[in-house]
């Protein structure tokens, strides 16, 4: 479900983004070429979107089977690691500050 949601959502963020700041703008694009640059970044935001919910839904899984719990705590250690995950390939620091904003929005 979170696959789906994180999917539309993405893709939704991603027609938005594409409206407002095209990606070549240095020569007046045709409609075709518009179309083109709007679907590669759909597409692109879509997939982004579904792969961190795809994540944080399974690393939720994985908690709540580990801890024999349902409670919000699950969320927050989903949020933290799943941060720390997508943080890790800039580096230690990212991923901390990463884990950390992950942990606080999935608290919220």
């Amino acid at each position: 479900m979170s696959f789906v949601v994180g999917g539309a959502l993405g893709g939704f963020i991603g027609l938005f983004n594409s409206s407002i700041a095209p990606h070549q703008t240095a020569v007046q694009m045709t409609t075709r070429e518009t179309l083109i640059d709007m679907r590669k970044t759909i597409v692109s935001n879509a997939k982004q979107f579904a792969t961190i919910g795809f994540m944080f839904a399974g690393v939720e899984c994985c908690i709540e089977s580990y801890r024999a719990k349902s409670d919000w705590k699950n969320s927050v250690y989903a949020g933290g690691v799943t941060g720390a995950m997508i943080g890790y390939r800039a580096g230690a620091k990212p991923a901390v500050f990463s884990a950390a904003g992950f942990a606080a929005f999935s608290y919220a």
